[in-house]
């Protein structure tokens, strides 16, 4: 614990909290890497929404619109509900269902009922969405192949394996917050976890 307090001081002396406690992501008692690596994160998650919304616009969509329509495509052999849609980018069905719906309008994807579940409906990306990707599809090989030009083959899946479980992990990460904001908006109950 000494080696956590010394590495959690400030220049000026006063003592820095530390944003964790796993001795996993600890250097040397110390969480300075662990927030570098987070604000990296918040980095790059900002840059790749930058480059979503460039290929977005690129085809005069919105971001949410692009990716969903792109999810519908990869999926619709599934074939591609809203639930299934939701699920794959880790979004609620009212947000599946409200940009499928501009979408729809848009003449991009068709909407059917489910042969098998009248509660489904099944979503399919219509000529004119699959003529719109294939405009898009030179361009955007070319930006991200540029984003991820440093990963090789390895990496790549590595990646790909880290960041599907830190998406888990940040899910339960987020009901932990709800439980513990929600004990906090209660009287008289501790704000500490």
């Amino acid at each position: 614990m000494a080696s956590q307090e010394r590495a959690a001081r400030a220049t000026d002396g006063s003592t820095v909290p530390l944003t964790i406690t796993r001795q996993e992501l600890l250097v040397d008692g110390s969480d300075v890497k662990f927030r570098e690596l987070v604000h990296d994160m918040l980095a790059l998650g900002a840059r790749h929404e930058a480059v979503r919304n460039g290929h977005a616009s690129y085809i005069g969509l919105s971001g949410a619109q692009y990716t969903t329509l792109v999810t519908i495509r990869h999926l619709q052999d599934t074939p591609a509900t809203v639930r299934l849609i939701a699920e794959h980018l880790h979004v609620s069905p009212t947000f599946v269902t409200a940009e499928t719906n501009k979408l729809q309008r848009s003449g991009l994807i068709t909407k059917t009922r489910s042969k098998t579940d009248s509660r489904a409906v099944n979503l399919a990306v219509t000529p004119a969405g699959h003529q719109l990707l294939a405009e898009l599809a030179p361009a955007q090989r070319r930006v991200n192949d540029e984003q991820f030009a440093e990963l090789t083959a390895e990496e790549f899946h590595e990646l790909h394996r880290l960041v599907r479980r830190l998406v888990r992990t940040s899910d339960n990460a987020i009901a932990r917050q709800r439980v513990i904001s929600s004990r906090a908006t209660q009287p008289n109950v501790k704000r500490h976890p």
